[in-house]
């Protein structure tokens, strides 16, 4: 026993701790077809991630065979798009359960710290108006900066505040904000929010709202579905239409809102870990909120590469839940700027009121 003790003590004098690494999986071993069916991404995609988090996923390790980068990805990247327990993509790879959990752990913080590089709204001339012509071109919606909607995603119960994660469905979750723009790239995440807020309570308690009440009113305004407040810069359904002008509104609207629709069926299409109808994110709250941010993440650089995933097959709906609607107060600024929307025409061409 001595003599194998030395041996190790050895091995740990000529390569010190924390400079071995201990390559189980190999981009290079492995084929494209194999990456794309397994982790749902090319190897250009994964490339990419390992220069982005490379830095990072390299800090200095007490342990004396340290996992690579690369491996520390492709762990995280079959979590997040299996939807599997750890222990079955950990097999895979050729990792423990242990190591698995760090190695999600790791590329989930990495990816956070870089949350404001890829999810946040334009803020040069140009592409501002780009953002409201390309939603115009949509339905003929006039001044749309974004769609804003709220997604479910199941969680285990917490140790503390149980009640407040547990949702109208029963279910524990979290209920998250998100806003997208016309091609689907996500402009705002926020992914902290207990289950059994409602959603127009999300987005009153959010720095998003904060964001448009102080400074984007100007610049034009986001749709929300009828679980939301009209308000100046947030534009919501004709609850009971009744005129022509109101009904073509509506469908505009519908038209243009149905982005958000899509892009929460491509999360949850892609990023599996998200599908309630798989499994619960086996995590802390707040390890589960940072997941979803993640993925809210990769979804945007995924859309950055030109890997768009529309799905038209549907997964479970939790962002559906909030069926109720908001009752409104008709005298309101809000209300006028939405009669003013009202003039849009069947073609998409409305009547400019005001500008822009």
């Amino acid at each position: 026993m001595a003599i194998a003790i030395t041996i190790l003590d050895c091995d740990l004098l000529l390569y010190g701790r924390g400079h071995r690494t201990l390559d189980r999986f190999r981009l290079d071993d492995v084929t494209d077809e194999y990456l794309l069916s397994t982790y749902g991404f090319p190897r250009p995609f994964i490339d990419y991630l390992v220069e982005l988090l490379g830095g990072s996923l390299s800090r200095p390790t007490q342990r004396s065979r340290a996992i690579s980068p690369e491996t520390q990805i492709m762990a995280a990247l079959g979590f997040y798009t299996s939807g599997s327990f750890q222990t079955r993509m950990g097999d895979t790879i050729g990792i423990s359960q242990a190591s698995m959990s760090r190695c999600v752990t790791n590329v989930t913080e990495a990816l956070v710290e870089r949350a404001s590089q890829f999810i946040s709204f334009p803020h040069e001339e140009a592409s501002v108006q780009k953002l409201k012509d390309d939603f115009y071109n949509l339905a003929g919606v006039p001044g749309v900066l974004g769609v804003v909607d709220c997604m479910h995603v199941t969680i285990k119960a917490p140790n503390a505040e149980d009640l407040s994660y547990v949702n109208r469905r029963g279910l524990h979750s979290l209920n998250c904000l998100l806003v997208c723009d016309a091609q689907g790239v996500l402009l705002w995440a926020d992914t902290q929010r207990p289950g059994s807020t409602q959603d127009n309570v999300v987005l009153h308690q959010s720095e998003l709202s904060c964001l448009f009440e102080t400074k984007m009113h100007k610049e034009g305004w986001m749709l929300a579905d009828s679980a939301f407040l009209l308000r100046p810069w947030l534009m919501t359904p004709v609850q009971i239409p009744e005129s022509p002008q109101e009904y073509r509104y509506n469908m505009a609207h519908t038209a243009t809102h149905s982005v958000m629709e899509r892009t929460q069926r491509a999360l949850r299409h892609r990023f599996r870990c998200l599908d309630g109808s798989r499994a619960t994110l086996q995590y802390s709250s707040e390890k589960s909120s940072q997941i979803v941010l993640a993925c809210c993440i990769l979804h945007n650089i995924a859309l950055q590469h030109g890997l768009d995933i529309w799905c038209e097959a549907g997964c479970t709906a939790l962002e559906a839940e909030e069926d109720c609607n908001i009752m409104e107060t008709v005298e309101t600024e809000a209300y006028r700027m939405r009669q003013e929307l009202l003039c849009i025409s069947p073609l998409g061409r409305f009547t400019p009121l005001f500008v822009l």
